[in-house]
């Protein structure tokens, strides 16, 4: 039995779902934030998603039925449960979703978290100009090294859409940041 399954079984009994949920808070917690915080830029926001992230792992892990690995589908929660972020306070302050990751990524300076310098902060820039999509799967495979494997069942598509994407994204960036 992996370590995996051994930690699913107990998350999915009664007697050990506490002390399992411990451990698997301890596994991906910093993994899934840098992956919300790619996503939504602010440390606090990124904070905020990822407790609800793990709020709907822990509700819903007896609907857990094996069929991807635990690490993906807590991934693909984390992913949407940033994008629907992003929607809601886009509705909040009657912006567009565009316009609200432009904000995020103007105010990413003044994060205390921010911890990139000029060039990191560019890089940020130019990744903020991609489609939704292109975002996801450029950082997926840039900052966290998703295989695409992986990354394809996260984001619910094909491996070969995936490397499409990425290649795509990449010269967009590339063009972006030779001309700005």
């Amino acid at each position: 039995m992996t370590d995996e399954s051994k930690l699913l079984e107990q998350l999915q009994s009664n007697q050990h779902k506490d002390s399992a949920f411990k451990e698997l808070i301890t596994l991906y917690k910093e993994r899934l934030y840098w992956h919300i915080r790619h996503i939504v830029k602010s440390h606090d926001d990124a904070d905020d998603v990822l407790q609800n992230t793990f709020i709907k792992i822990y509700k819903n892990i007896h609907n857990f039925k094996g069929d991807s690995k635990l690490f993906s589908w807590m991934y693909r929660i984390a992913t949407n449960e940033s994008l629907t972020f992003i929607k809601q306070r886009a509705k909040q302050l009657q912006m567009s979703n565009e316009d609200i990751k432009q904000l995020a990524i103007d105010n990413l300076k003044a994060d205390v978290y921010f911890e990139g310098d000029d060039i990191q902060y560019k890089l940020q820039q130019a990744i903020a100009t991609l489609p939704e999509k292109q975002q996801l799967v450029f950082n997926m495979k840039y900052f966290q090294d998703i295989k695409y494997k992986d990354m394809a069942q996260i984001l619910d598509t094909s491996e070969g859409a995936l490397k499409a994407s990425y290649h795509i994204a990449i010269k967009k960036l590339e063009d972006y940041l030779t001309n700005n």
